[in-house]
């Protein structure tokens, strides 16, 4: 029976700290306590299975393994992306972005729905937080959608999937952690699933405007007692053209002389100051230039649209990292907050204290998963997981398949940062060896991760929604109806759709897995302007070069022939190149004299001259007269 153990000690170990996870065993605590107490055993079964290598010294390296981990500068992203999302959450930021494209999207069948998608996809790119997305736009949304009619289950199963895109999106803290987990640069990553999340969006959109042609009673477009901004897109329209056509200009007149990123964000930012100073000035001095809804609409979404330009775009373009680009998300967040008059003592106090609980979380669960991982790798688990996954069917497709299955049954228990910090570890190493991109490989995983997050009936996304969707009659404010309650199962029913568009975003990114992989294109060739194309000029005693011209001796010189001694530098090579016709053949090249033949040939018969002489002369040179000392 011990040899058993000590022979199967990885699985053992494996199987019983999942076994006390899923359980609900805290799970920093579970794998550090789990990690230690098998590092006892493996110790005490060292001398039995050549498997296990532990000894106790070993447990002297973890105060450098921990040390490391708070080192890491890409996870310091991780406060600065939660600090920014939380605060524009307490801003009520997703409250006005709500209500304004609700109001644009108002008049179209299934408008209220489109808005609450693009709504999640806004706040995903600024947020990158799913709690806050979901329960903000479940408390903001659902009543609106049950006052105007709209199918229960599919409004909840809307807010729940849109919330969820914050796991794929940019600057998604699920893409942060699996960067750092598999060694690759998040600015990468974020490249990979871009793509994919935009794709995701496309899919919501286009199976909610599928309803809203075939089932329309589904998807009600708002009446017009609900259209509060009333008309006025052309307005937008117009305004939006003035904006574009603003950056054009700017663009190839302003800023000519620009390289192109920082060219092409100077115009960006020209057009777009332009239509936000506009918009202000037609509402606070009353010009009625344009209309209430294409003010609203400028004034509320330009500077959510900002931030996430300053935050991606800056990654994108290469002029800041990650974190560097969280920072500055962060001082955009809170500038913003300033700007609108909503950032109190309090909500800042909030937002720290959600953002210290968030960064300590992490790092505890890191610390624990150090422990883990020391004693794992120490009796060969790491072998033993490769070994298993290695020889499953299917070679690269059979793995991603069955990745796929487990960290879709995992992500239904456990949190996306324990299964990164725990799984990730295991199963990059083998995705490496079978060929397979790590970014490809993260961004499926990515995918995955929001799949599971809607799945009945332990999605996380799901029991957010269910703690803010009314679970009793209640009474509307605006129509005085009493309302029935939301139920879990029409939650679990409205979610089955989207669950489906998620698996089969997981297949075309296998399938196609240029979608990820742009983010290897190589850049254009350097061309060398004209101008910088100027011929060499000819070397004095060398010549032209020519296809007739010796063979380049090291450096790139023809060989040197001096007098009674063999070339210098050429090579067997030296002259071997037939002359291309209509040129003359080059003469020998001539070092400080006559060539050889001439008046300092040696006569036939006799014996070669030496290359210098006595006196320390050349050949063609004149003799130096020796230093005199002491005059």
């Amino acid at each position: 029976m011990i040899e058993f153990i000590a022979h199967n000690l990885a699985p053992i170990m494996f199987v019983s700290v999942m076994a006390m996870l899923l359980l609900g065993y805290p799970v920093a605590f579970t794998l550090a306590a789990g990690g230690l107490i098998f590092f006892v055993i493996g110790v005490e079964l060292s001398s039995i299975s050549n498997e296990i290598r532990l000894f106790w010294t070993l447990l002297q390296s973890h105060p450098e393994r921990i040390y490391s981990v708070m080192y890491n500068d890409t996870l310091l992203a991780v406060p600065f992306f939660t600090f920014m999302g939380i605060l524009l959450e307490r801003t009520r930021m997703a409250e006005e972005l709500l209500e304004t494209i609700g109001q644009l999207f108002g008049p179209v069948r299934g408008g209220l729905a489109f808005a609450v998608i693009l709504v999640g996809a806004l706040l995903a790119a600024t947020t990158g937080v799913v709690a806050a997305s979901v329960i903000a736009m479940g408390l903001i949304s659902l009543p609106i959608m049950m006052r105007y009619g709209y199918d229960r289950p599919l409004a909840a199963g809307t807010i729940a999937a849109s919330g969820t895109l914050a796991q794929i999106v940019p600057p998604s803290l699920v893409l942060i952690v699996m960067a750092d987990q598999l060694g690759r640069p998040v600015g990468d990553m974020y490249a990979g699933a871009l793509y994919p999340s935009l794709i995701t969006v496309g899919l919501y959109c286009a199976y909610i405007a599928f309803l809203a042609v075939f089932r329309p009673h589904l998807v009600p477009a708002l009446p017009p007692e609900g259209r509060t901004l009333g008309g006025g897109v052309w307005s937008l329209l117009a305004l939006v053209i003035v904006a574009v056509g603003l950056c054009y200009a700017s663009y190839y007149l302003l800023y000519a002389g620009m390289r192109y990123e920082p060219r092409f964000v100077a115009a960006c930012v020209t057009g777009t100051l332009a239509a936000y100073l506009f918009s202000l000035a037609n509402r606070h001095f009353g010009l009625g230039i344009l209309s209430r809804l294409a003010e609203q609409v400028v004034i509320v979404l330009i500077p959510p649209l900002t931030l996430i330009f300053l935050v991606l775009g800056t990654i994108f373009l290469g002029i800041a990292t990650p974190t560097e680009g969280g920072a500055m998300g962060a001082t955009g967040a809170l500038i913003l907050a300033i700007a609108k008059r909503r950032l109190s003592l309090d909500v800042l106090k909030r937002a720290l204290d959600s953002t210290t609980r968030l960064s300590a979380f992490v790092m505890f669960i890191l610390i624990g998963a150090r422990v883990f991982g020391l004693t794992f790798y120490g009796i060969n688990g790491n072998v033993w997981v490769e070994e298993l996954m290695l020889s499953l069917p299917g070679g690269a497709t059979g793995f991603l398949v069955t990745v796929t299955i487990m960290i879709f049954i995992l992500g239904c228990f456990l949190d996306f940062f324990e299964i990164a910090f725990i799984a990730l570890p295991l199963l990059a190493p083998i995705a490496d060896k079978l060929g397979i991109d790590l970014i490809w490989f993260g961004v499926i995983l990515g995918i995955n991760l929001q799949t599971s997050f809607l799945s009945p009936p332990f999605g996380f996304s799901l029991f957010f929604l269910r703690s803010v969707a009314p679970k009793d009659p209640w009474r509307d404010k605006v129509t005085g109806a009493l309302m029935p309650p939301v139920k879990t199962l029409e939650i679990y029913k409205g979610v089955v759709p989207f669950i489906l568009m998620q698996f089969a975003m997981i297949a075309l990114v296998i399938i196609f897995p240029g979608l990820v992989m742009h983010y290897k294109d190589v850049p254009p060739p350097v061309t060398v302007p004209q101008e910088m194309q100027a011929p060499l000029p000819a070397l004095e005693g060398i010549g032209e070069p020519s296809a007739s011209a010796p063979s380049p001796g090291p450096g790139g010189l023809p060989p040197l022939e001096l007098p009674g001694g063999p070339p210098i530098g050429g090579g067997d090579a030296a002259g071997d190149l037939p002359g291309l016709p209509g040129l003359e053949p080059l003469a020998p090249p001539t070092v400080g004299g006559p060539a050889p033949g001439g008046t300092l040939a040696p006569a036939p018969g006799e014996p070669p001259a030496p290359a210098g002489g006595n006196d320390g002369t050349l050949p063609g040179l004149e003799p130096i007269a020796p230093p005199v000392f002491g005059q």
